[in-house]
């Protein structure tokens, strides 16, 4: 029997546990191969399951999670399973490194647990700011030290599975130290970004872990071990999250951001020691939608529920789906294209349009709410009926009329604010994960580094392991600029201690009237992450397909400037039919790593983007 095998002992055991209670079942994995391509789709039909399901971004971590919900795991529990392998697997996206939201539904009360990392004492608003007073260049700011944020990753899943877990801590990191140590084939996704990417190389410790002698990204199927991120997950599995905010591995964070050769931070020993993830309340939102496939039947109301600021993510799509639904947007059907189903361009015209008006807004209020104030008093201001309606006013009712092209920030309340909006920088990075588990339990948790392999600054502690964890590059999610040529501040300028403003958008649905959950959603893809999370809620509600139906039509939004297309997925017609509305469209990769898990008459039915490499699993 291979000693990492999930044997017929292993199987029964788990058995007993979920009836019984009986003793620990081990939760190491084999290594399967992992075929699938890191550019391009990969067909996906979805996943049918009576009890339980798990969507995550990699096939080693969804099996991770699968194994903690056959043993009678938890939602949560399966989570932190999904999370130590993906910081394993899946690197470039997410970690113990990093920072993370958790939307949690326990079966009668939904919880917005907050892991967002936060700036260090020290940092101050001049933080990407060059000797000249200009902002830097975005590269030179995310590879550096002073691009690092307090992780927080771990310290919120501690919180939330104090609350809501129900197999033992330690066992949880057993799948991810069983791959660390045994080792896991490098996938093509994986080879592929490491091949294109440049920075990670002056890592020493990323450049011996990630490349060979010759600096070539290891290719596909190598087998990779991690060692060092082995005895780092066997000492937190003991000792908890402290174990990483305090002591020797909080040393070797700490020396490894102030030590950066180019570019210093200044992360201290008290920040990571002082870090304290949040429970939030959900911000949740009433939208009224009928399928277009039966205009008969009545309109259901929903309750749309995510992450409240420092998320900008559903009040985003909250503002996009109010205005929507204030024009003719929701009698408009999905269109036939030669790859199959897809969005007109009469109703891309109205979406994108919402988009900048919502996008408008999210510039010029959005910020952590223990540092900014929202406007007229209350972030729900943004979502009121009647403003949205007023909104909805700045787009033109002509059926052929020109894109306003970039919008303007309304006024919510009775008094202008005195912020200036923020300019437009890049976003990247994260990963998400959705679970129902067998106890009506469900959450959605969308987690990150920001870009791709965060600040590029791999830990490890010296002690003669090879590999270790990398490190969030989150403070280039502040605004560069603290203040606009009149100064006036930005509201998601760099402060001491404050949380920089994300797109992340983990989204629980409802129905309104039985309080039923209706889905778990959520996508990876920086700023984008609003506008790929939003076609898979709409595409569910309005245009009636199952999850996965919904995860594979093509791409598109406005961060308001061009409209975006996914490339080679919309007809010459539909670009032509935009560009006739004044719109600059600009057909590029829109490369979503979407999870979503839908209930059912008879249980789930989970998909997974076609775009990237997840899967779903469950009984």
């Amino acid at each position: 029997m291979k000693k990492n095998a999930f044997s017929l002992l292993g199987t029964l055991l788990a058995a007993l546990l979920v009836t019984a209670c009986a003793s620990p079942v081990s939760f190491k994995l084999d290594q399967p191969d992992q075929p699938e391509l890191a550019t391009g789709q990969v067909a996906k039909t979805g996943w049918a399951t009576t009890k339980f399901s798990v969507a995550a971004a990699n096939p080693l971590a969804t099996e991770a999670g699968y194994r903690v919900l056959k043993a009678g795991g938890s939602a949560v529990d399966a989570a932190i399973a999904v999370q130590m392998v993906l910081t394993l697997v899946e690197p470039q996206s997410s970690g113990i490194g990093g920072g993370a939201f958790l939307l949690h539904f326990n079966g009668k009360k939904t919880q917005a647990f907050d892991g967002r990392e936060t700036a260090p004492a020290q940092a101050n608003e001049s933080l990407f700011l060059g000797s000249d007073g200009k902002p830097l260049p975005f590269a030179k700011a995310v590879a550096s030290g002073r691009s690092v944020g307090t992780p927080g990753t771990l310290r919120m899943l501690e919180l939330a599975h104090r609350q809501h877990g129900k197999l033992p801590w330690a066992q949880l990191f057993e799948s991810a130290i069983g791959l660390a140590e045994d080792g896991f084939k490098v996938s093509a996704r994986m080879s592929t970004l490491l091949t294109a990417e440049q920075q990670l190389k002056k890592d020493p410790v990323a450049a011996a872990y990630f490349y060979d002698a010759s600096g070539k990204a290891w290719p596909v199927g190598h087998v990779l071990k991690n060692p060092e991120l082995a005895a780092v997950f066997r000492r937190v599995a003991r000792e908890g999250a402290q174990a990483l905010m305090q002591g020797e591995l909080a040393q070797a964070i700490v020396q490894k951001v102030q030590q950066h050769p180019e570019n210093p931070g200044t992360l201290s020993m008290s920040d990571l020691a002082g870090y304290q993830a949040k429970v939030r309340e959900p911000l949740c939102f009433d939208y009224k939608a009928r399928v277009q496939t039966t205009p008969t039947a009545p309109a259901t109301t929903y309750s749309i529920c995510g992450m409240p600021p420092p998320s900008s993510g559903v009040l985003a799509i909250g503002q996009i789906f109010g205005i929507l639904n204030q024009t003719v947007a929701a009698n408009l059907p999905l269109e036939t294209g030669p790859q199959g189903p897809l969005p007109g361009p009469a109703w891309l015209h109205l979406y994108t349009e919402a988009s900048r008006l919502a996008f408008a807004d999210r510039a010029l209020y959005l910020g952590d709410p223990d540092f900014v104030s929202p406007p007229a008093g209350n972030w729900m201001s943004l979502l009121a009926p009647s403003y949205l309606q007023e909104r909805s006013q700045l787009i033109s009712p002509l059926p052929q009329g020109p894109s306003m092209k970039t919008a303007l920030p309304g006024v919510p309340g009775a008094l202008k604010t005195s912020y200036a909006p923020m300019a437009d920088q890049p976003e990247y990075g994260t990963s998400h994960i959705s679970i129902v588990d067998a106890f009506g339990h469900a959450l959605s948790m969308t987690t990150t580094i920001e870009d791709g392999w965060g600040s590029r600054l791999m830990v490890n502690r010296g002690a003669g392991l090879s590999g270790g964890f990398l490190l969030n590059n989150e403070l280039t999610d502040f605004s560069f600029a603290p203040t606009d040529a009149k100064g006036l501040p930005v509201a998601n300028r760099v402060q001491g201690g404050k949380r920089p403003r994300s797109s992340m958008a983990p989204i629980l649905v409802f129905d309104k009237s039985s309080g039923q959950l209706v889905m778990s959603a959520g996508s990876p893809g920086g700023a984008l992450i609003i506008h790929f999370t939003a076609k898979a809620l709409y595409g569910v509600l309005n245009w009636g397909l199952n999850t996965q139906q919904a995860i594979n039509l093509p791409n598109f939004g406005s961060l308001n400037g061009p409209t975006l297309l996914e490339a080679q997925r919309f007809p010459p017609s539909t670009v032509e039919a935009l560009k006739a509305r004044q719109h600059t469209v600009n057909e590029v990769p829109m490369t979503s790593g979407l999870q979503s898990i839908q209930v059912t008459p008879r249980g789930f039915f989970g998909g997974a983007d076609p775009r990237r490499e997840g899967l779903v699993r469950g009984d």
